[in-house]
């Protein structure tokens, strides 16, 4: 059964900040409040915590995981960056958008795109999820928390603990949140391509 955890929306408790950071470290799969609705998260290296995203999601292998980061200098050990984008995802961030980006190798093999060697990266907007970022020190290998077969991402805490509880370990719950998905760009390829329209304008990127 998944613990609940109740954190204040604008000054998160550092103890439930503490407590999920080490459920993470330990290999926990945790559903967590962000600036554009609800995700599953789990450690970076956790091969249990990605497959039991895939099979809550019913993922294939083309999906792009997103590396959670809290900042840009910690995005930029996972992507590389040339300068356009670089200023393009830097006037963007924190905010609602997840970046597809080349990978360095500080990624694991398993994590990518199997033809395209990209991994998606974003930087929320979002107090909490930045506390638990700032107290792990590494992403959060992180989807968005949208059922199979379910139009909308789910974004109440209780509902989530209601549904999910057998099949996550921890919920962190900090009232509402987004409720619309993020919108992804992608930069991997010749031109900027917007594969998803969603909570982040994407004026700039068209």
């Amino acid at each position: 059964m998944a613990k609940y955890f109740d954190v204040h929306p604008d000054n998160p408790q550092p103890r439930s900040i503490g407590q999920i950071a080490d459920a993470v470290r330990a290999g926990a799969l945790i559903a967590y409040p962000t600036d554009s609705c609800y995700a599953l998260g789990c450690r970076l290296g956790s091969q249990d915590g990605m497959d039991r995203i895939r099979s809550i999601r019913r993922l294939d292998d083309r999906h792009h995981f997103t590396l959670m980061c809290r900042d840009f200098a910690q995005l930029g050990q996972f992507v590389r960056v040339d300068n356009d984008v670089f200023r393009a995802v830097k006037a963007s961030t924190p905010g609602s958008y997840t970046f597809i980006l080349p990978a360095t190798r500080e990624v694991p093999r398993r994590l990518l795109h199997p033809k395209k060697k990209t991994v998606g990266v974003r930087i929320p907007d979002h107090v909490v999820t930045q506390a638990l970022l700032a107290e792990l020190g590494e992403p959060l290998l992180s989807s968005t928390l949208l059922l199979p077969d379910e139009a909308e991402p789910l974004t109440q805490g209780w509902e989530i603990k209601d549904r999910l509880e057998h099949v996550v370990d921890a919920v962190v719950d900090s009232g509402d949140c987004g409720t619309e998905p993020t919108t992804v760009v992608d930069f991997s390829g010749d031109e900027v391509e917007i594969v998803r329209h969603g909570a982040g304008d994407t004026t700039r990127f068209e």
